[in-house]
């Protein structure tokens, strides 16, 4: 469509008394064209707006403009005006464009489906265009490879989930393990603290046996020394 020479309409108005010639969608195609191929993008895109104000429904304006603002990074502009143009526009050969165009930008996003589908349009409309064939294979076989990547993505996350379960459970276990052995570690303590303590008693006990059998002794080998005494002295 760049490359395409248009016609150039002229209009003239009588105002004042003289007169002057009013530009067409036409002239701005052409002056735009102009400017794009000298790169000069930001100002072709003017006159291709300029074009869409005198005639809004010039798919050609639509579509260069499309252009103008894919040169300039701006994606997301030049797909609106793309998807605008499709349409509108009745002629295969420049929908074919279209939709080549708009799977040149879904591609770049990655959005390889879509892409695949716009590769699909443009050779609907002209099926002899060998560049958007190329373009169909390469978007099909990244697509391809984009699946495959998001299969071993999700297989190696399972994996990871797995091995995150499986070190858990193990982290479970081993504080099962760690509760159950700190409760036999309790229980052995307070055993033996409770055979210290039985020996401890009886100790005791021992001890207080003795020395009441002490204290039986002593009071029984008084009580003999006294009668002893009364034994003299009676004696």
């Amino acid at each position: 469509m760049l490359q395409k020479t248009y016609i150039t309409l002229l209009f003239l108005l009588v105002a004042g008394g003289s007169a002057f010639a009013q530009k067409s969608d036409r002239d701005y195609l052409r002056s735009g064209n102009k400017l794009y191929n000298d790169s000069l993008f930001v100002k072709a895109e003017v006159d291709y707006r300029k074009a869409l104000e005198v005639n809004p429904k010039s798919t050609d304006a639509m579509f260069n403009l499309g252009n103008s603002l894919l040169m300039q990074q701006k994606a997301k502009e030049a797909m609106e005006q793309f998807e605008s143009a499709s349409k509108v526009e009745k002629e295969k050969d420049k929908l074919a464009q279209i939709y080549h165009n708009m799977g040149v930008i879904l591609q770049a996003s990655k959005q390889y489906p879509q892409c695949i589908e716009a590769y699909k349009e443009s050779l609907r409309n002209n099926p002899k265009d060998n560049e958007t064939r190329y373009n169909l294979a390469l978007a099909q076989k990244l697509l391809k490879d984009q699946q495959q990547n998001q299969q071993n993505q999700n297989q190696n996350k399972d994996q990871k989930q797995d091995q995150k379960d499986e070190q858990k459970e193990q982290n479970k276990d081993q504080k099962n393990q760690d509760k159950k052995d700190q409760q036999q570690n309790q229980n052995q303590q307070q055993q033996q603290n409770k055979d210290e303590m039985s020996k401890e008693n009886a100790q005791q006990l021992l001890n207080a046996v003795m020395q009441d059998e002490k204290n039986v002794q002593d009071k029984v080998k008084k009580q003999m020394q006294i009668r002893g005494k009364k034994l003299d002295k009676d004696w």
